[in-house]
């Protein structure tokens, strides 16, 4: 039996604008994790059980592109297994599904590392990180990359697509309160809406992706000098060009706005929008206060998260 898991993640600058090549900011969140055992089985075949994604089946009965199923193929071509061995693969999540928290990618990378360890073929971090890619373009069409990047590597990364990742480090430690909307909100869907905006007037929408590049490398700077006032400030810059990409949402906006009003040092949508998760930079004294005043305004359940 082998085992493995893998954390949320959770955007903190650059959301679209990662897609046409801008730069992105992301860190792991390990409040929430996948977590996969591989077992073998005297019933024969190749069994999932993931009941947290209401997924039971035999991998020969699902359809290649079920994600879950790409996933386990992928392992036994990259490994040279044209017959595999009878086993149980059983996942089990804490992550919310379509919440921008990584939950395809948390998966795909558990499902890589238990299976291929159980097949006695362990895969280096770079080929899990490539393998969890190519499955995340079945969850979202046209993916960053960031997410199977910082699930993989689990720290933080400064992201541009097609290009090295790099980490980078907190020069004061700072948190992080999430909130849900409740609000199923599947990145595929954000992510082809916005692309279909930039089709109309490509000019437009690559001055905006712009200004959110520069707002993210701002952040890398402040977040390595410890400056969270500016961290904050740019977060509300970042959250308003995202509602002019009609990405956010009523009930984003209203989490929003009660996390500053409540001493937040700034708020903005994280993930692709219309739903999902906004994010809150607060200080420990004062982040009870933003969490109780999240719940009032809908909030579906807070995480409370520290970088560095």
């Amino acid at each position: 039996m082998t085992t493995s898991s893998a954390p949320g993640k959770i955007i903190l600058f650059g959301e679209h604008a990662v897609v046409y090549g801008y730069p992105a900011l992301a860190v792991p969140v390990t409040q929430v994790q996948v977590k996969v055992t591989v077992s073998g089985n005297k019933r024969g075949g190749v069994l999932i059980e993931a009941p947290d994604i209401n997924l039971s089946a035999e991998l020969s009965s699902l359809p290649p592109d079920q994600p879950v199923a790409a996933v386990i193929n992928s392992v036994f071509s990259t490994v040279g297994i044209s017959e595999p061995p009878a086993c149980t693969i059983h996942i089990q999540s804490t992550i919310p599904v379509a919440s921008g928290l990584g939950s395809g990618a948390a998966v795909s990378v558990a499902v890589l590392r238990a299976l291929s360890a159980f097949l006695g073929h362990p895969l280096p971090d770079e080929k899990v990180n490539l393998l969890a890619f190519e499955v995340e373009k079945l969850h979202h069409g046209t993916p960053s990359g960031i997410d199977n990047a910082v699930v993989t590597y689990a720290r933080p990364v400064y992201f541009i697509n097609k290009e090295t990742i790099k980490t980078f480090h907190a020069g004061a430690p700072f948190l992080i309160l999430i909130g849900d909307t409740g609000i199923a909100a599947p990145t595929k869907e954000s992510v082809t809406a916005v692309r279909k905006l930039w089709q109309t007037d490509q000019t437009r929408w690559e001055e905006m992706f712009a200004r959110i590049g520069e707002i993210v490398r701002d952040a890398r700077r402040a977040i390595e000098r410890g400056d969270n006032f500016k961290l904050g400030k740019l977060m509300n810059a970042n959250h308003a060009i995202l509602k002019e990409m009609t990405v956010s949402c009523a009930e984003l906006d209203r989490l929003v706005t009660a996390a500053l009003q409540s001493g937040a040092l700034g708020a903005k949508l994280s993930g692709g929008g219309r739903g999902g998760n906004m994010i809150a930079l607060v200080e420990k004294e004062n982040a009870p206060a933003v969490a109780r005043a999240l719940e009032i305004a809908g909030t579906k359940r807070t995480i409370l998260t520290q970088v560095g």
